[in-house]
């Protein structure tokens, strides 16, 4: 592949691509404000509509004067920024050259999204509503089949007391985690399609009126304290761009090279969207 052939935008779509296709705590969090922002050290104010009072009305009485909707201001911050730089020596031949860029794009989309998810997984699971937590590091849950589904429904309610809508719920958990739901009838799986799903996003399911997804970011300590995250997309938002791009030839090397700046941030804005399960495997 020579240099002048090298087309950047094609080359950013398609890292793009590979990203969004395997997140899975991104894509659990919502991009409302995403294409408002550009580059690294970029913010977004986000304003949240205070309580409205409802009073009682006296039939020929004056009503109050209308009160001031005043809400709380968060700050979404794109402080995060990761690269990536490799090259592909001259000496492999026309046919092949092309062919390893592709893999090694390929592979540096891979890299970057686990490096992104696993910030989204910590981020979650530190900034979840103290009410909204079962199990603690000092005292963690120790599941079994027999109440692996049980602590979900004890999640969900915890969600539920918290005003959390219904629909659109889910929750991360580790592979251990699925092996015991696998043995509850209760469990919906998807059966023989289990493996396409951990390709296409990690959904393996659904449990206590959560969609299921199976991660190995799950934030953990040396396995064990898993955090066993569930919420909605309500709960934050995440934002990324992919600043640049570019092939050069390195100067003190014969080969062709690429580089690339992703910057990205996220936000937990409502943290009684998230429940946290601390667990131990058994």
């Amino acid at each position: 592949m020579s240099i002048q052939n090298f087309i950047p935008t094609i080359w950013s779509a398609r890292l793009l691509e590979h990203l969004d296709k395997r997140h899975v705590y991104l894509n659990l969090l919502n991009r409302d404000y995403e294409g408002e922002i550009k580059n690294f050290g970029d913010t977004v104010k986000i304003n949240q509509i205070g309580e409205v009072t409802i009073k009682d009305y006296t039939k020929g009485g004056d009503i109050d004067v209308p009160e001031d909707l005043s809400g709380e201001q968060q700050l979404l911050k794109i402080n995060q920024a990761k690269y990536f730089n490799f090259g592909v020596d001259d000496v492999d031949n026309a046919q092949t050259n092309p062919k390893l860029m592709d893999k090694a794009m390929e592979r540096a989309a891979y890299a970057m999204n686990d490096v992104v998810d696993q910030f989204a997984a910590n981020l979650l699971a530190v900034n979840v509503h103290a009410d909204n937590t079962i199990g603690s590091d000092t005292t963690p849950e120790v599941p079994t089949a027999d109440t692996a589904y049980d602590l979900l429904v004890d999640l969900a309610t915890k969600l539920t007391e918290a005003n959390v809508r219904m629909d659109g719920r889910w929750v991360v958990i580790p592979a251990f985690y699925h092996g015991l739901l696998l043995k509850d009838k209760r469990f919906v799986g998807n059966g023989s399609d289990f493996n396409k799903a951990i390709l296409e996003g990690g959904e393996v399911g659904s449990a206590a009126g959560f969609t299921i997804y199976v991660s190995n970011n799950v934030p953990n300590t040396e396995g064990a304290k898993y955090k066993i995250i569930a919420g909605t997309n309500e709960a934050g938002s995440y934002a990324e761009q992919l600043l640049k791009t570019e092939a050069y030839r390195p100067e003190k090397r014969f080969s062709d090279a690429i580089k690339g700046l992703h910057v990205y941030g996220a936000k937990v804005l409502q943290s009684k969207c998230i429940a946290v399960l601390t667990a131990n495997k058994k």
